[in-house]
């Protein structure tokens, strides 16, 4: 086939026309976004020959992670990354060193490589992808369970191991002699720029976004943002970081600002754009060539590669505490080589370590593994055991506001909508986190814990909450909570999600400020759009509504002083006929004097 013109544009076209058919087609299979811009990088690249720079794409292309990492630095504040020390600094350093060595052993003893070189090939392969890892996470909305940030931890030591293992190139490299006064100067360097990009984050990004907020420049902004997420980067990359770990830094910096939920809404087209780039790239840069000539060393090299990792993984979560499904989670998602493996092999090729086919072969296993990471992630899935529910952890930065849900049902989110329809801001806590991971893929803010625990109450802001909604479908669960609430915060407002007319006497006997039954109103709404159907009038179905809402009312006070079984006169057993129709309404405004009494006592509003 003939090249296309491989101007800008030409190029750009065809990229785009890849991702629209085929990140929508391979999600509908249920294959993942991810395989699909790869298999598209694939089709236009190595196959068609459509573009055939692939490598320069990818160099651009990786600023979707740079974008990525800033993202969820925005969503990581200072105190909750402290929080995840454990796990960054022992877990993510267990993982590299523990992989590295394992893997430094096949290369040197079963590969036939030197020990500089099985060295290299060693931490080299130990890295996993950020991008890949990520990405799937979100795609599923696991990046808040307690496995999307044990990976998450694992992939951000990583990248900061970055640094050392570049400098670990030219000591192994044949005749390195000046190697060790710049490994000094490059810790200097690397501190420095560190405590540079802290510095700026901490005095002078929140006064900049302040300024320019103020001139109303929309454009101005969008700019301000690419260009803090682009100057950290670049700094990081001079220090010998990179440009990922710097973009993360920068949010993180910024993760408490008021700017925060603009500069993610201004980033985020730029970074779903460029991370699908990213991802076709990778695709574009695959070298069939070199696959074909060593077909048999990577049939070989990519599954031993992937066991060995997911292993380790598996073996070093479960040395961390986490449960067995987590770490099958984790090494599942984490069994691939990393895209910071292509810089590490191309400057480790540039000083000799070993030859540039080495270098393509070994950039060749680490494409095709993370082709392979949706593969292992789906394994991984089924590997796992059966469990009442997956826990979380317990984060309540950010918690607190006027109205605090506790349970987060249909019930739940219906008033929900409602609330935040209204301008008032929800504070929501639920225990499910299958229904914590449903809904963060819409959006919504929800903390995960216990609501019958009063340390979990205090944490999520009950003391400042001017209403506590309890929407939860267990009556015996609710029961806990309107008990556990009023006898610890006895001036808190009540409203309660009521299960049926036995719960809802309960909940008045214990003196809630307001009650609802579940399926009243839209058993209600349902009978009187039925009765219109059949002919009735909107007013005259309204007003019959209103007769039954009465009657229900009447009851439920004769119930409260009598039992369950009174009241049974106020039900309509039989069709009523039109005459006696109103003439019930204006009977019910009589009988309502000698119910006053008994209305009153048992209404607690």
């Amino acid at each position: 086939m003939a090249a296309v013109d491989g101007t800008l544009y030409t190029e750009g076209l065809v990229l785009l026309c890849g991702a629209v058919v085929a990140a929508p087609l391979f999600k509908k299979i249920g294959l993942g976004t991810v395989l699909g811009y790869l298999a598209a990088g694939i089709v236009i690249g190595p196959l068609l020959r459509i573009i055939t720079d692939g490598e320069e794409i990818l160099h651009f292309a990786e600023l979707g992670v740079v974008l990525l990492l800033f993202i969820i630095g925005l969503e990581l504040k200072p105190s909750r990354l402290w929080q995840l020390r454990r796990d960054i600094f022992g877990l993510g350093l267990v993982q590299v060193m523990v992989s590295a060595l394992a893997i430094i052993g096949v290369a040197w003893s079963l590969a036939g490589q030197p020990w500089t070189a099985a060295i290299v090939i060693g931490f080299g392969l130990a890295l996993s992808s950020t991008a890949f890892g990520v990405q799937i996470l979100n795609e599923r909305g696991d990046l808040n369970t307690r496995y999307g940030q044990q990976s998450f931890s694992i992939l951000l030591f990583q990248d900061i191991a970055i640094v050392p293992i570049l400098a670990l190139v030219p000591l192994v490299a044949p005749a390195a002699g000046d190697g060790g006064g710049s490994i000094v100067t490059d810790i200097a360097i690397t501190v420095g720029a560190i405590l540079a990009l802290l510095v700026a984050g901490r005095y002078l990004l929140n006064p900049l976004f302040q300024v320019i907020a103020g001139t109303g420049a929309k454009e101005a902004m969008i700019a301000a943002a690419l260009f803090v997420v682009l100057a950290s980067g670049t700094l990081m990359q001079f220090a010998g970081l990179s440009m990922a770990l710097g973009a993360f830094i920068a949010g993180v910096m910024l993760a408490e600002s008021s700017y925060r939920h603009e500069l993610e809404a201004d980033i985020e087209p730029f970074r779903g754009i460029l991370l699908g780039l990213f991802f076709m790239a990778v695709g574009l840069s695959l070298d069939l060539s070199v696959i074909a000539d060593n077909i048999v060393v990577i049939l070989i090299a990519v599954p031993v590669l992937m066991i060995i990792k997911a292993l380790v993984i598996y073996g070093a979560c479960r040395a961390f505490g986490s449960t067995h499904n987590n770490s099958v989670q984790i090494a599942g998602l984490l069994p691939q080589g990393g895209e910071f493996g292509f810089v590490i092999f191309s400057a480790a090729a540039a000083a000799g370590v070993f030859a540039q086919a080495t270098a393509s072969l070994l950039v060749a296993i680490v494409t095709i593994s993370m082709a392979l990471t949706p593969l292992a992630a789906f394994v991984a899935n089924r590997l796992m055991r059966e469990a009442a529910d997956e826990q979380m952890d317990e984060d309540f930065a950010g918690a607190g506001s006027d109205v605090l849900m506790v349970g987060f049902s249909r019930f739940g989110q219906i008033a929900s909508q409602i609330l935040l329809a209204g301008g008032s801001d929800v504070t929501i806590i639920d225990q499910s986190a299958d229904r914590i991971r449903s809904a963060s893929k819409f959006g919504f803010k929800i903390y995960f814990g216990d609501g019958t625990r009063k340390e979990v109450l205090v944490a999520a802001g009950i003391e400042r909450a001017k209403i506590v909604a309890v929407c939860t479908h267990k009556q015996e669960i609710t029961d806990r909570i309107v008990d556990l609430i009023q006898a610890d915060f006895p001036t808190a407002r009540i409203f309660a999600r009521a299960y049926d007319r036995t719960h809802t006497l309960s909940l008045r006997a214990r003196g809630v400020d307001y009650e609802a039954r579940e399926t009243f109103e839209s058993g209600m709404l349902f009978g009187r759009k039925t009765l219109e159907a059949l002919g009735t009038s909107e007013d005259q179905a309204a007003a019959i509504s209103e007769d039954v809402r009465h009657r229900d009312e009447e009851r439920l006070a004769i119930q409260a002083v009598e039992g369950l079984l009174a009241g049974r006169e106020k039900l309509h057993t039989r069709p009523v006929t039109p005459e006696p129709l109103v003439k019930p309404k204006r009977e019910s405004e009589r009988l309502d004097k000698p119910l006053k009494d008994d209305i009153t006592l048992s209404d607690p509003a």
